[in-house]
């Protein structure tokens, strides 16, 4: 601890104790600070056990819903009548009210066992005569997307285990044929079809390897093109289009696993670092029956080119496909056919900065057309674009972002989509004429928040959730487009009921005005008994990235009620969305921050903390701390190196602190290649400024992280030495980036942010 958090008190005991007495006295006197947040006897305050070693505060949520693609209504595992009685697939028809149990939870028992299968998803054939179940996972990157996979044919309850003689866990992204005769799989790097009738298995691809991934992706693939199932089956069920990653050449970075084992053991990561060799990728296409494969002729060096989006173009003789350059400021839809191999551009969309990777095409007119995703007039709309890409139409129109398409009613004309024109942190629901007339909000007025939905293929139906800041979800099952009740799913009465018990802080939404940067989005939580004449310490929660948005009106995660419980013992808390953010403001909002990563955002941060300081007057200016996770751990070191009179302490989790440490596809989207912004990647970097430090640091990172290394915060750590700058450290053994892995470990960690908060920038300002 510092010891200029306390100069009183500091400076008499050195004239009376001992150094050690001094140190053993303070941390006595901080731990009673703390011990606030930990073990009330007053239940209306929330603590970190309630919070995050109990299920006290768990939301309620109804069944995980699947749509029927054929015919109408939906599925749902729920818990089958009886005591332990394990789940059933139940099929409702909102039309009718009519519910049908498609599979009893008997049905779910393997051969030989005496528990039902653990599922952890399903899908049914299109033609609902057989359930697809996935079970036993195991964690590949970010996701348990390796595990075993049964087949239940539903009318002769027949339950059998795909994959032959494959070890336990191995299967990935098993899917059936659009006939529903055969099921395609990943298996070590190999795509396999095997027959339901007689469970033949074919192997179609056989070149496959650490380096050389039929079907599925690389690290960087995954984590930034968010791409996992690498193959698509034919319409006709003939054939199947597959990416194949090759990462040879790609430089390999290592993890250490200290903590499994009597020795240390190495896991390799093919990771291209910033400006280093990618992947290449290709698109290949094979007879489900197998023999050769054919690869598409797609120009442009695959090394320098991103392949982000494939699928079949509603028929079973050509493939679209998207093909962004290494930079990402071009996006080519491109046209193949499956048997020559031929392509062909049909569209290309570009941009100064870059282009978003975030158009799943949508067929229409039997394939004669297609929605597309744009920003070309400065704002996000859905367009129509024909086939050969020589016609395209603006669907919405006006001055606001298009932030998803949620459903096509193709029969009527109609789209179905998300947006909030007025309040870029709020959702809602509009529908439109798919020729750009009759735009009307279905989301009934007068509620604000934010509202999701889950879109019946006919649109007659949707799964709607609503949640605001301080409403937990309410999920509901309703018709469309009058949008009104048929049933609720989930209301949360009980949760709320629980949260009602407590001492709710206050909360508000509200924009600041930083000056030339324009007007930013926030929202500020405080104490139950906010007093105007008192003076409170402020925390900032930070993200600020163009990857994420933190102003927004919706039921947050945990870490809101530990906002809450912070807010409880005395402080204020808020956020603010800087320019760059994700936030529905329009393409300059989100661009303006191009090539000038960490530079332009923290600049915003600090005008609107002193926009804060300035205007509210029960702001203490000399108690402002900041903390964030991953982007947010970043930003959070920028602005205490950058602007160390401004920010007094900061808790910074898995930062990136060099941006030339990370990964090629998200960094050079947005800072373009070192070579070229060379000052803009040092200038972006917080470990340029570390020299700059002043305040209270608190640094904390998984070992295990495969995202952003640990090897990033090892540099930082150097340059802090170099310039004698004191800091405090806590890394988390073999722990990914969410640093949740293990017993304990997300009650540790907030309880390890609690503690430092309470340390080096104590709520009572008597305190001081």
């Amino acid at each position: 601890m510092r010891a200029r958090r306390f100069p009183s008190v500091n400076l008499f005991f050195r004239s009376v104790f001992p150094q050690c007495l001094l140190v053993l006295w303070i941390s006595a006197f901080c731990d009673g600070v703390c011990r606030a947040g930990e073990s009330p006897a007053d239940k209306s305050l929330l603590t970190l056990d309630r919070i995050f070693s109990s299920a006290e505060f768990e939301p309620e949520k109804a069944p995980a819903i699947q749509w029927r693609k054929q015919g109408s209504g939906y599925t749902a595992l729920e818990k089958a009548p009886g005591k332990d009685a394990g789940r059933q697939l139940v099929w409702h028809d909102p039309a009718t009210s009519r519910d049908e149990v498609l599979v009893p939870a008997h049905l779910f028992i393997a051969p030989g066992e005496s528990a039902p299968l653990a599922i952890e998803s399903y899908s049914l054939s299109d033609d609902g005569s057989k359930l697809l179940i996935y079970t036993n996972s195991r964690r590949v990157w970010r996701i348990n997307s390796r595990g075993d996979y049964w087949v239940l044919d539903i009318a002769g309850r027949e339950l059998k285990r795909l994959g032959g003689d494959a070890k336990p866990s191995t299967l990935m992204f098993a899917e059936f044929s659009p006939d529903g005769t055969r099921v395609c799989y990943v298996h070590e790097s190999n795509l396999y079809v095997q027959n339901l009738d007689d469970l033949q298995i074919t192997r179609l691809t056989r070149d496959g390897s650490k380096t050389r991934i039929n079907g599925t992706f690389d690290w960087v693939y995954e984590e930034e093109l968010r791409l996992r199932k690498g193959f698509r089956w034919s319409p006709d069920s003939q054939m199947i289009a597959y990416w194949q990653i090759n990462d040879e050449g790609v430089r390999t970075f290592y993890l250490i696993n200290n903590t499994d084992g009597l020795y240390p053991r190495v896991i390799p990561i093919p990771y291209p670092k910033v400006g280093e060799k990618n992947p290449a990728a290709r698109i290949g296409v094979v007879a489900a029956s197998g023999g050769e494969t054919r690869w598409l002729d797609v120009p442009g060096d695959p090394r320098e080119h991103y392949i982000a989006r494939m699928d079949w173009a509603e028929s079973s003789e050509e493939i679209v496909l998207q093909q962004f350059n290494r930079l990402q400021n071009t996006n080519r839809v491109m046209l193949a056919d499956a048997k020559s191999g031929r392509v062909r551009t049909i569209l290309t969309e570009t941009d100064k900065a870059w282009v978003e990777n975030n158009n799943d095409m949508r067929w229409l007119d039997k394939g004669k057309r297609f929605l597309w995703l744009s920003e070309r007039d400065g704002w996000r709309h859905a367009y129509v674009v024909s086939r050969a890409g020589d016609k395209v139409s603006l669907v919405t129109k006006g001055d606001f972002d298009v932030i998803s398409i949620e459903a096509v009613d193709e029969e009527n004309g109609w789209l179905y989509y998300i947006a909030s024109p007025d309040n870029p942190t709020q959702r809602y629901l509009y529908r439109v004429g798919l020729d750009g007339r009759k735009t009307t909000r279905l989301t009934p007025a007068g509620r604000p928040g934010t509202h999701g939905y889950s879109i019946s293929p006919d649109a007659k139906w949707a799964i709607y959730t609503y949640s605001t800041f301080d409403r937990p979800p309410v999920e509901e099952l309703i018709s469309l487009p009058d949008h009104k009740q048929v049933k609720v799913l989930a209301e949360n009465k009980g949760l709320l009921k629980k949260l009602n018990t407590l001492k709710k802080p206050s909360s508000e939404f509200f924009r600041v005005d930083t000056g030339n940067n324009g007007l930013l989005d926030g929202w500020c939580i405080k104490p139950p008994d906010f007093d105007l004449k008192k003076k409170y310490p402020m925390l900032f929660y930070v993200y600020g990235e163009p990857e994420g948005q933190t102003v927004v009106d919706r039921w947050p995660s945990k870490n809101h009620l530990w906002h809450w419980m912070l807010a409880q013992q005395g402080y204020l808390v808020v956020s603010i969305d800087n320019r760059g953010t994700e936030a529905p403001r329009g393409r300059d909002w989100r661009k303006c921050i191009y090539r000038q990563i960490g530079i332009l955002a923290s600049a915003d941060q600090a005008a609107a903390t002193r926009a804060i300081i300035k205007t509210w007057p029960y702001v203490d200016p000399n108690r402002i701390a900041i903390w964030g996770w991953s982007g947010g751990g970043s930003m959070t070191l920028n602005a205490l190196f950058r602007y160390p009179d401004l920010y007094h302490a900061g808790m910074a989790v898995a930062p990136v602190p060099n941006q030339r440490y990370y990964d090629t596809i998200y960094q050079e989207r947005y800072m373009g290649l070192p070579g070229d912004n060379a000052d803009g990647y040092r200038r972006g970097s917080p470990i340029t400024y570390a020299h700059q430090l002043k305040g209270n640091l608190l640094l904390v990172h998984g070992t295990g992280d495969d995202n952003c290394h640990y090897q990033g915060v090892e540099a930082l750590i150097n340059e802090l030495i170099a310039h004698n700058k004191q800091f405090t450290m806590m890394a988390y053994p073999n722990r990914t980036h969410s640093i949740a892995e293990g017993k304990n470990t997300t009650r540790h960690l907030y309880g390890l942010l609690t503690r430092f908060l309470c340390e080096t920038m104590p709520a009572n300002p008597n305190q001081k």
